[in-house]
């Protein structure tokens, strides 16, 4: 066992790791942070997505032992008490949330899209979600979703309303 220090969605962790688990194990079977979810376990299908130092990363493929000292943000990690962040609020008011899989994932990777680019295009969107899929939805609700948070972010509002 290693112990490593890092943050954990804005709060100090440390924790006793093991050289062969996995973040999505820790996050998942150690801290009960279920929103990250464990897909195929090969970075095909982006289910695991968390931000690590604010990039999205796939987190069965990254070892617990390499986010010592470095910055972690899970789904849980998004939203200010009860208010959603606008990622999340979008999402749930353009109904591109269905079996909600996918979803924490694409929310993830937006955030950091719309962190680094606050109006992205179209194209840009769905180059920043080509490594979540999602088996529900052709899409077409998530990049409205994506959109919606954009304008949202630009226009200085913490939630998305009309």
């Amino acid at each position: 066992m290693k112990v490593i220090r890092f943050t954990l969605n804005g709060d100090p962790a440390e924790l006793g790791v093991r050289s062969d688990e996995t973040l999505v194990q820790i996050l998942r079977e150690r801290l009960g942070l279920t929103g990250t979810k464990q897909g195929c376990d090969l970075g095909d299908c982006g289910s695991c997505t968390v931000l690590l130092d604010g990039e999205p990363v796939l987190s069965c493929l990254i070892l617990a032992a390499d986010v010592e000292g470095h910055t972690v943000v899970t789904i849980e990690g998004l939203a200010d008490g009860d208010e959603l962040h606008p990622v999340q609020r979008a999402f749930h008011e353009e109904g591109a949330v269905q079996c909600g899989f996918c979803t924490p994932g694409m929310v993830l990777a937006t955030t950091a899209l719309l962190d680094a680019n606050p109006n992205p295009t179209e194209t840009e969107i769905r180059q920043a979600l080509s490594g979540n899929l999602c088996r529900c939805t052709g899409y077409t609700k998530i990049v409205r979703a994506v959109k919606r948070a954009a304008e949202a972010s630009r226009i200085g509002t913490r939630g998305c309303e009309s």
